[in-house]
């Protein structure tokens, strides 16, 4: 990452109240990366208004809302995005899911022509953490389910409109981390976030 980094950390919890580990994990890195005198802008989806797109039609010719192009704004903006959310069933949560497939609208994060495997990826030169936290183990999740929502957003969405790299950090057994299980956390974070990676 450059010296001095361009920062968009995505929180991604639908429930945006303040004292969910989320919003203490994404404010630890944002601590971190402002210390590391990087530029961090903030984006909560959970304060933002994410239809769900139910067609084809909606998702190439549909109008997308203010605060998403706001989001695409962003998007253009940063050198490197930290997609931070709970993983939920297995998966990202919905609110996660329908903010993806809003924003990576055609022409703006997925190339206009898609039939040619050498197109320009328009998100090219940025690159990406994505922070989930769970209930089981992390290994558990890494190593028994192959951490297969996570890589598939890896390599289907975020490689896919061209962010390089894509890290990872997986948090489990949050509900027995306890103070200081956090506190350690938190600290990992700032240092990530003070490197901007």
């Amino acid at each position: 990452m450059a010296d001095k980094a361009r920062v968009l950390l995505i929180e991604g919890h639908p429930d945006g109240s303040p004292q969910r580990l989320n919003r203490a994990l994404a404010d630890a890195y944002a601590a971190g990366a402002e210390a590391g005198g990087h530029t961090v802008h903030r984006v909560r989806l959970a304060e933002l208004d994410i239809p769900l797109l139910r067609s084809a039609e909606a998702w190439t010719h549909g109008e997308l809302d203010a605060g998403l192009k706001a989001v695409q704004a962003e998007l253009q903006w940063a050198q490197h995005v930290v997609l931070c959310f709970p993983l939920w069933l297995g998966d990202m949560p919905a609110l996660v899911k329908a903010f993806l497939e809003q924003v990576a609208r055609p022409g703006f994060a997925v190339p206009q022509d898609r039939q040619s495997l050498f197109a320009r990826k328009p998100l090219s030169g940025r690159s990406a953490r994505v922070i989930v936290t769970m209930g089981m183990p992390a290994v558990v999740y890494r190593w028994y389910f192959r951490a297969h929502s996570v890589k598939s957003l890896e390599r289907n969405v975020l490689g896919f409109v061209g962010f390089a790299p894509v890290r990872e950090t997986l948090i489990g057994n949050v509900d027995s981390l306890g103070e200081r299980g956090v506190a350690r956390w938190c600290q990992k974070l700032q240092q990530l976030g003070r490197a901007a990676a």
